[in-house]
């Protein structure tokens, strides 16, 4: 069998490639008759882009467009690769400091007896004061679902116990076999202990 002619492709200009992935235009990148030019190392003003584009060169550095949408282009004369670098190690160390907040789980059933409500309260309470969210639910089994009330008494009492360390986003609500409520930590206690 024989497959089909393979359709002719485009002829392939890496250079092009390059500018597609770009973030920022530079050098020869930036086809505006001028730009502003702003930084340290340059007089600010507008500059036609060719004489803007001979002072990055004399200075070994980069033309780079800042703020394409300005009229005209704002550019700096910069180390681009360098530039970069700095942005990428900005942008990871915020991702750090945004830590991202878990949901954790907490299970009980309609019967659950006081030593495991206790024991189960104060891994809720340790989970709010780390920044968690804690959803907290209680699992019908079979014809359990009958005393859905007491699962309501078992979550309002938990949420009684964790009002220091978080709130409630809702009242108890029954989903399926399960009668669930969310806490969010408290995030004034956290203010109050830095001041």
């Amino acid at each position: 069998m024989a497959f089909p002619p393979r359709p002719p492709r485009g002829n392939f200009n890496p250079r092009f490639k390059k500018e597609q992935q770009q973030e920022h235009r530079t050098n020869h990148m930036i086809r505006v008759p001028q730009v502003r030019l702003v930084g340290d190392n340059v007089t600010v003003g507008v500059y036609p882009t060719q004489e803007a584009q001979r002072m990055a060169q004399d200075q070994g550095l980069d033309l780079v467009e800042i703020s394409p949408q300005a009229d005209p282009p704002v550019c700096k004369i910069i180390d681009y690769n360098k530039f970069l670098y700095e942005k990428k190690k900005k942008e990871k160390e915020m991702k750090a400091k945004s830590k991202t907040a878990e949901v954790k789980e907490i299970r009980f059933t309609p019967g659950t007896d006081d030593h495991d409500f206790d024991f189960k309260a104060r891994h809720a309470e340790s989970f709010l004061k780390e920044g968690n969210k804690v959803k907290a639910y209680v699992q019908f089994k079979g014809r359990a679902i009958m005393f859905k009330e007491r699962g309501e008494l078992v979550l309002l009492k938990f949420a009684e116990r964790l009002a220091e360390f978080g709130q409630p986003e809702g009242m108890p609500k029954l989903e399926g076999k399960r009668m669930l409520m969310i806490f969010a930590p408290k995030t004034q206690k956290k203010k109050k202990e830095a001041e």
